[in-house]
This record gives C-alpha cells, sequence and structure tokens, in this order.
C-alpha cells in the first residue's frame, strides 16, 4: 500500500512537473518585436527603444527582429502567420494602412488577421526645400504651381510611401500638378534636395532634422494638423491655406488574431511603460513624436480611419506600383 501510495505521488508530481509551463505565466520567455525595415532605420530606432522599455515592465527578453522587404509585406505576413500567444509582435507604420489600397493581393488582411496591442505614437512630415529655394510659404509654392503646371517636383522615398502620398494630397487638396520623383530610400532623396535636382521632399521628421538644425534645408510647413514641438515657429500646412490637409507618420504594435485579451492587456500596459522610458523620450525629442498610451481598441480605430483616408488618395491620385 505504501509503495503504490508513494507511485502515485510521484507520478502526479512527475505531471505537474510538465505541465506547469502550460499554466505558466504570461510571459515566460522572450518576445520578438518584428520590423518590416532594414535595422538603423526610424522604426528600427523606436522598436529597440520601446523593446528596451518593454523588457523591464515584463521582466522577460524583447528583442526586435527585422524582416524587411516587400514594402513591409514580408514582416507582415510574417507575423500574420506567427502562433497568436503575444511572443510575436509587429511593429506597424503608416504602410501597414496603405499597402491594402496598393496591392490587390495581399497575403494578409490588416483588417483581419491582427489584434491591435497600442498605438505608440504619431509624428509629422515637413515639407522641406533646399535653403536656396525661393520658395519660403506654402501660398508660394501653389502659386507657382498654378502657374506652371508639373514643373514642380517633389521627391519621395518610394512610390506609396508616406512621402509620396502627403505630396499627392497636397497635390489634390491645392488643385495642382506636381511631378512626382520616386528614389530607393530617404538619404538619395535628400542628396538630391541638398543638390538642387528636386524642387521639396514632403520629408519624415527624423530623416531631415539635422540638415534643418544646419540650415542646409527650409521648413517650410509641417504635414500633422497641429504643429509640432520639434519644429517650433513652423506653421502647418493646414493653417497655410489647406485646411483639410493632415498627414502624419505613425508607429502601433499589433499581435496576430486570436491572442488572447489577458495578454493583450498585459502587452498594452508595458508599451505604456516604455513609452514613458528615458531611451523613448529622448527618441522623442529627435522625431518629433507625438506618444500615444492609450487602449487596443484606439490604434484599431485609428488604422481603420488612415486606411480608409489613404486608400482615396491613392485612387484620386490613381497611384499604382506597376
Amino acid at each position: 500500500m505504501i509503495c503504490k501510495n508513494l507511485f502515485a505521488a510521484s507520478t502526479l508530481c512527475f505531471m505537474a512537473l510538465f505541465a506547469a509551463p502550460a499554466g505558466a505565466a504570461f510571459p515566460d520567455h522572450p518576445i520578438d518585436i518584428v520590423v518590416p525595415f532594414s535595422p538603423g532605420g526610424g522604426t528600427d530606432q523606436i522598436s529597440r527603444s520601446i523593446a528596451e522599455g518593454m523588457s523591464e515592465s515584463l521582466q522577460q527578453p524583447v528583442v526586435v527582429l527585422n524582416k524587411p522587404g516587400a514594402g513591409t509585406i514580408i514582416g507582415t505576413g510574417y507575423v500574420a502567420r506567427s502562433k497568436p500567444d503575444g511572443y510575436t509582435l509587429l511593429m506597424a507604420t503608416f504602410a501597414h494602412a496603405v499597402n491594402p489600397a496598393l496591392h490587390k493581393d495581399l497575403p494578409y488582411s490588416t483588417d483581419q488577421d491582427f489584434a491591435p496591442v497600442a498605438l505608440v505614437g504619431t509624428s509629422p512630415n515637413v515639407l522641406v526645400v533646399n535653403s536656396k529655394s525661393p520658395y519660403k510659404t506654402v501660398k508660394g509654392i501653389v502659386d507657382y504651381a498654378r502657374a506652371n503646371p508639373g514643373k514642380l517636383t517633389f521627391g519621395s522615398y518610394g512610390t506609396g510611401t508616406s512621402a509620396h502620398l502627403a505630396g499627392a494630397l497636397f497635390g489634390n487638396l491645392a488643385g495642382i500638378e506636381m511631378t512626382h520623383v520616386p528614389y530607393k530610400g530617404s538619404s538619395p532623396a535628400i542628396t538630391d534636395l541638398l543638390g538642387g535636382q528636386i524642387d521639396m521632399v514632403f520629408s519624415t521628421a527624423a530623416s531631415v532634422a539635422q540638415y534643418v538644425a544646419s540650415g542646409q534645408l527650409r521648413a517650410v510647413a509641417v504635414t500633422s494638423k497641429k504643429r509640432a514641438s520639434a519644429y517650433a515657429g513652423v506653421p502647418t500646412i493646414a493653417e497655410s491655406g489647406l485646411p483639410a490637409y493632415e498627414a502624419e507618420s505613425w508607429y502601433g504594435v499589433f499581435a496576430p488574431k486570436g491572442t488572447p485579451a489577458d495578454v493583450i492587456q498585459k502587452l498594452n500596459a508595458a508599451v505604456a511603460q516604455a513609452v514613458k522610458s528615458p531611451a523613448f523620450q529622448q527618441r522623442i525629442e529627435q522625431e518629433g513624436l507625438a506618444p500615444y498610451t492609450g487602449q487596443p481598441q484606439n490604434l484599431q480605430t485609428y488604422v481603420a480611419k488612415e486606411e480608409q483616408r489613404w486608400r482615396q488618395v491613392v485612387q484620386d491620385a490613381r497611384i499604382t506600383l506597376e
């Protein structure tokens, strides 16, 4: 009898030992944040700052995993196919809301294959010109473009990027025709702007901050609805004659659809804590980012509006990737 009881007790202990991980509190091992861009860019740096803060909050390593390619589709698709357990996350950006309008055959649904975690923050693009350019105001640009259709050129970091669509929206609302010059990234576009080969760029704030500070580029206006603290004294395009104008870059964390609600809430709280971290606050100063620490549904609502708005801009401007 004693032997049987000992055997039963040892069996129960053995079963409990191997059952424990299944019931372990989240998280019990490292978490990946997939960044659908190459290392070193603005999204990568923002993600690493967030990962650092989340690691401290969750007491587990949070690792940035770069999976660039196909206009963010490769990395985004990887997360969509991942196990919905909270250990694989996506740092989504402007492209997440625009790709459905640009690609008819996405290997995932932005609306159905992801669970929102948290909107990290938003930041303006900046309408910049060469410091030697005669254009000092939005009105000056619009007046010239109306008198000289198609002669003004604006560069972007590729077709369908925020820099491109910000320019397309500007042209639509102003009723002017400008020539779009796409580049393979920010560096060649800024180089040509500095060299006078193109007239302007609706750039991300981070990519031109040093050139504006040094006086090589002039910030004419910011694209956000409100003025940006990082560009004090620079008016918005909306207040410069196009009141309906608004365009901004953003960062938001998503998990695969089906991730448990309690896990989503833990991740949301960790992101909110990370936004308050010193490393992230330092990035805010450089990027002009307006931080956000709302609930998951806030991200869902924001992206749905962005997707609808930019789909209309893509259609109106007849933008295609062909």
